[in-house]
Order: structure tokens, then sequence, then C-alpha cells
């Protein structure tokens, strides 16, 4: 090969993993929640990563990255297992039978069906309903908002070490951002955790060791406690959020790359069929969905455009098991009173609650009958603390809307079937 094909590929690699790379850190604070083990999960979230990046490049040759996605981790672990009290093997589960979906929709090309049933407006509002729920979770984690007996939150304290560590992290990320530097979401992390050292927030107990086990999570999922009604709901909110997330970035990033061809974007199955795989896999080791990430556009910019640049961001993932005290040092928390911070990685959150906010813009706020629906998934979502229940308020609302409208015609079959299924999940399901 060149070596200057390899040498832009590598760069290309290193700069896609350096701006998701906060995923590591994340992922394991997310589901550590649900009472999954941090090791285990850092590990799962590392491999699942590998492999369906890995597949993306073999299989579709594309210079796109995978990993568990932002939205779904937090569905999995507080609406599924702290809102629906599921146990975290069963919702494992729930994220296996949701890839095999996935999978199967992909071999008999349906795809279409789905991106074309979904009204436009309603994808940009789950999106930026997400980044709402988001941005609340990473301001409670930061302490800047605490709980209050009269009105449930409140200001909290702002003069804590952990909030003053929020802040700092926050700007750094906020002021890298502004100047456009790669890597902001991963450096402004690591510059929260230096600030939190002499704050006493962050102590670090060394940079390298034997990764840790995976056993705890590996091949526990309960695929066969979840086949029953009660949890159809959420293995179609996962199908659709990885679903939308997938086909939002291969066209996003495709673009970029200048790989849409007369409107299609060429082996577009086996971009998918990687994706879907990987949710399967991480299921398999104990992650939420695994999806492709936006971020991969950086490394393009850079100069990738094969399934190289995927294999390079792989390798990059599975050196990063070594750096296992970094991740608990960092995604660990710090613990004050019987109430557990992070501190650290909040701002990544907040920022990426931020992004997930322009879609709101596309949205047509100047149809009633278009924006009620979108309007009650942007709310619906952070105030009931559910992503599962902000989608119902827009599945169920918008063929009513459309039918009261006399406009039933433009109401596509998928979203009837949608409909049916929210509305079920709550006239069955106490």
């Amino acid at each position: 090969m060149d070596k200057e094909f390899i040498k832009r590929e590598f760069i290309a690699g290193l700069t896609t993993f350096m701006t998701m790379s906060y995923i590591i850190f994340v992922q394991p604070a997310v589901l550590s929640a649900a009472g999954m083990d941090f090791g285990a999960v850092t590990m799962a979230t590392i491999l699942s990563s590998a492999i369906a990046t890995i597949l993306m490049g073999v299989l579709a040759r594309y210079p796109i990255a995978l990993a568990p996605a932002m939205g779904e981790n937090f569905f999995f672990a507080y609406t599924i297992c702290l809102g629906m009290g599921v146990p975290w093997d069963k919702a494992l589960g729930i994220v296996f039978i949701s890839g095999v979906l996935f999978v199967i929709l992909t071999l008999v090309r349906a795809r279409e069906a789905v991106i074309n049933g979904v009204p436009e407006n309603i994808k940009k509002a789950i999106s930026t309903g997400i980044g709402l729920l988001i941005t609340f979770i990473g301001l409670q984690w930061s302490g800047v908002i605490g709980k209050s007996p009269s009105t449930g939150v409140t200001l909290g304290n702002l003069h804590t070490p952990y909030v003053l560590t929020f802040l700092i992290g926050f700007l750094i990320t906020v002021v890298l951002y502004i100047k456009k530097v790669k890597g902001a979401l991963l450096l402004g992390i690591i510059g929260g955790a230096l600030a939190g050292i002499p704050l006493g927030v962050v102590k670090f107990s060394g940079f390298v060791s034997v990764p840790p086990s995976i056993a705890p999570t590996f091949m526990k999922m309960d695929v066969l406690g979840v086949l029953r009604w009660k949890y159809i709901t959420p293995i179609v909110v996962l199908f659709l959020l990885d679903f939308f997330d997938t086909v939002g970035t291969l066209i996003g990033v495709g673009s970029h790359a200048g790989f849409i061809k007369d409107g299609k974007l060429p082996r577009a199955k086996q971009a998918l069929l990687a994706d879907s795989i990987g949710t399967v896999a991480g299921a398999m080791l104990g992650t939420s969905t695994v999806t492709s990430y936006i971020e991969s556009a950086t490394g393009v910019s850079a100069g990738g455009r094969t399934g190289l640049t995927a294999i390079f961001t792989a390798l990059f993932f599975l050196l990063s098991m070594f750096f296992y005290p970094v991740v608990k040092a960092i995604g660990g928390g710090f613990t004050s009173g019987n109430i557990t911070y992070y501190p650290v990685i909040a701002p990544a959150l907040v920022m990426v609650g931020v992004l997930m906010m322009k879609g709101v813009k596309d949205i047509e706020w100047d149809k009633l009958e278009e924006a009620l629906p979108a309007f009650l998934v942007i709310v619906g979502i952070p105030f009931t603390y559910s992503i599962s229940d902000g989608m119902a308020w827009g599945f169920i609302s918008y063929p009513l809307v459309k039918v009261f409208s006399g406009k039933y015609r433009e109401v596509h079959p998928v979203m009837w079937v949608l409909f049916g299924v929210f509305l079920l999940k709550y006239i069955l399901v106490k």
C-alpha cells in the first residue's frame, strides 16, 4: 500500500477515536446506575465498539466508527431499569432482540418503509427531547441541580468542589468547541479531571493495568425472560432509536465524504448490517445499543475515505482497555453524603444535549398538526424522565391530530402500527 495513504487513514482513525472516545468514560458510569459492574461495562463498551467498527470497515468499507449510543444508554439505565424496574440482564435481552429485529429488517430490505413511515418532525423531536433529558441528567450529576422536597428539583450548592470541577470542565469544553478543536469532549473531560485533583474530587491510582474482567456481564442477557407483551414497547423504542441514529449518521457522513450517488448510499445494506450486528454483539458482551457515530465526520475531514480508517479507530479502542485505572478515576464518580456525583463527565453530557438541539429549528412549527405531536415528544421525554413515554405521546397524538384535521391520508401505515403498539402499552401494561 502507498505510505501516504496509510498515514492519512491512520491520522483519520486517530481523529475519529479522539472525538468519540468520551463514551469509554461515560458508558460505565451510566450503566452502573442500573447496577451493572463498572469494569465489565468498560470492557463491553471497548470490545463492542471495536467489533462493530471493524465490521463496518470490512463489510461496508466506510470510514465510520461505532460505539454504544448516547440516548439509548440513558433509555437502558433510567427508563428500562430504574423507571420500569427491569433487571439489567433482562434489559440486555431487550437490546439483543432489538438488534436481531434490526438485522432481519436489514436483510429483507424493509428499511425504506421504516425510514419513510415516521415523519421528519417526529424524528427531530425525539432527538431534541433526548438531548434535554441528557442535559438534565448531566446537571444533576454535576450537582448544579439538586433535589427539593417541595418542587422536586432546585439549584444545587454552587460552592462545592464537585460543582466547581464541573464548571471548569464545561468551560474548557465550550472554549474548545468554539475553537473547533477536534476531540473537544475528550479534552474537556481530561481538563476537568486534572482540575478535580487539587479539589479532592478525582484520585488517580495509576494509569496502566491488566484489563478488568468482562465475566460479570458476558452472555448474561436474559432473552427468554423478555418474550412478553410488556416488553414490546422498549424493544420497539430501542430499534427505532438505533435505526434513525444509524440512517442519519450514514447519510450525514456519507454526504460529507462524497459517498452519496444519485441520492443513494452504496453498500447501505452492509453498513446497516454492521451496525445491527454490533448491537447484538454488544448485548452479548454486556452493554447497551451500539450505533454509528456522527463523530466519524471528523475522521473524514482529516482525509479518511476507506474502511482502513475504521480499522485504525477500532485498534485504538482495543488499546484503551489497558488504561482502566484512568477510566475508573474519571468515570467512577465522587461521593458526598449519600449521593454520588459525576462532575468530570457531566460536561460531556450537557454539551451532547446542546448538540442535539439543532434539529428543533427544522420542525414545522407553523403547522399545528405537525408541531403539536413534536412538542409533546420534546416535553414528554424530559418531564416524564422517560424516552419511551415521550415517544408514545408523539406516536399516539400524531395520527389522531391528522384524523381530526382531515389529513388522515398523510399518516403512513407504519405510524398506525406504532400508534397501536404505544396505545396498548398504556391500556394493558400497569
